[in-house]
């Protein structure tokens, strides 16, 4: 299989480390896809003034109305398959996230190209502990719903989708479109047989950084999510234990 990468980055109301994050980016090698998820008028004329400033290697994509992470990613990555790329990285707009770590995570899906690359958070001083702690009850029904440990971390914003699988995965189920869209759509990559590999990259959180994390809408969404998922792994368990089994005599 060519491989061929780029980056994309879903942005909301992001105007103040845009400029940074891109920068970041195309210093890594990546050229990169801006996906502007329905921002207000200040963030959006930053987007503008950098797709201006940076092309032919950044392209700028817009949705007229919010509609959601995963929506901006899909539109994103539907694009760059549009384009000729193969892969892309997923960066979240915000600055937690290591841009030097880039260049890791597309030599890791190099030489795995038919794998989903996932970061695996290592945490300084700055991570919120709430946060923290908070991430393993996903953790845990992420591998009761796999009925594996593949998936280090599902709530990871950086990571390597290959993109006919990642695309299958979401054009085959209604997958979230908001804060749930990162976790569910590893499961059910997994689900197809898509093989996982993690990598490790440091992750920061900034004391003025934005959140758009709703704390009811969003646990709701990720609530259903996880019943609907334990309701789809119960109906897949035969064939997800098949497939353990079968590894472990390939072992």
């Amino acid at each position: 299989m060519q491989h061929a990468i780029i980056t994309i980055i879903p942005v909301y109301n992001h105007p103040d480390t845009m400029s940074d994050m891109l920068r970041g980016v195309l210093a890594s090698g990546q050229d990169c896809i801006m996906v502007d998820d329905g921002s207000e008028a200040r963030c959006a004329a930053v987007l503008d003034a950098l797709a201006a400033e940076h092309a032919p290697r950044v392209e700028l994509l817009r949705l007229a109305q919010n509609q959601g992470k995963g929506a901006a990613m899909i539109a994103g990555m539907r694009r760059a398959q549009q384009r000729g790329f193969t892969h892309a990285v997923q960066i979240d707009a915000d600055g937690q996230h290591a841009t030097a770590d880039i260049a890791g995570f597309a030599a890791l899906s190099r030489q795995h190209p038919l794998a989903m690359v996932c970061g695996a958070p290592v945490y300084d001083h700055s991570v919120p502990k709430a946060r923290l702690y908070g991430r393993y009850a996903t953790h845990v029904w992420v591998w009761i719903n796999t009925l594996s440990l593949d998936i280090r971390d599902s709530m990871c914003g950086f990571r390597v989708y290959p993109l006919a699988s990642s695309l299958r995965a979401w054009d085959s189920a209604h997958i979230g479109r908001r804060m749930e869209f990162d976790t569910e759509i590893l499961v059910r990559m997994h689900w197809q047989g898509v093989p996982f590999v993690t990598q490790f990259t440091r992750v920061t959180y900034p004391q003025d950084g934005l959140s758009h994390f709703r704390m009811l809408r969003d646990n709701l969404l990720i609530s259903k999510m996880h019943a609907r998922l334990f309701a789809g792994m119960l109906l897949r368990s035969p064939v997800l234990l098949l497939r353990k089994l079968t590894r472990r005599r390939a072992v």
